[in-house]
């Protein structure tokens, strides 16, 4: 059963096909350190024990972690040509949170620890968001859902 709501179709049904215990997200960064110190002030914590001058491990919640590669690193993984994030976009990564002041409070750190804007605050009625670049220029959007409202309740 699909739910539409404006632009923004939802399936009711979240089982299908195979489901995966975490995802790994994984992001080039001119300075590792930097990034670290970066996510530690809008209170994200690392996994210390995967987190060194190469890699920091940020860890959004139990299932999702965002791996912070220097652009060495990166590049040995990848092979590929990297994308300038300042410049081009090459992912957006969205995060649901609990609330519409949480979404406020966040990206409020973000600017505030040098990250800046990206997109003004959308409201949607049962959704609102707000987005901000990260130090590398990735693209973070920040999102409260009012389940209620959208009809996924």
């Amino acid at each position: 059963m699909n739910i539409l709501k404006g632009d923004y179709v939802f399936k009711k049904e979240r089982n299908m096909g195979r489901q995966s215990k975490h995802l790994y997200i994984n992001l080039p960064v001119n300075h590792v350190k930097e990034s670290i110190a970066f996510f530690e002030q809008l209170g994200f914590d690392f996994e210390k024990q995967f987190t060194n001058d190469q890699a920091a491990c940020l860890v959004i919640d139990d299932t999702i972690t965002v791996m912070l590669l220097s652009l060495r690193h990166f590049q040995s993984i990848s092979e590929k040509q990297l994308v300038e994030a300042k410049k081009a976009s090459e992912v957006i990564i969205s995060m649901r949170v609990h609330s519409r002041e949480e979404v406020d409070e966040l990206v409020e750190k973000a600017m505030a620890a040098g990250g800046s804007p990206f997109k003004e605050k959308q409201d949607h009625e049962f959704m609102y968001g707000w987005s901000f670049q990260d130090l590398d220029g990735h693209l973070w959007e920040v999102f409260y859902m009012d389940e209620e409202r959208s009809g996924l309740s």
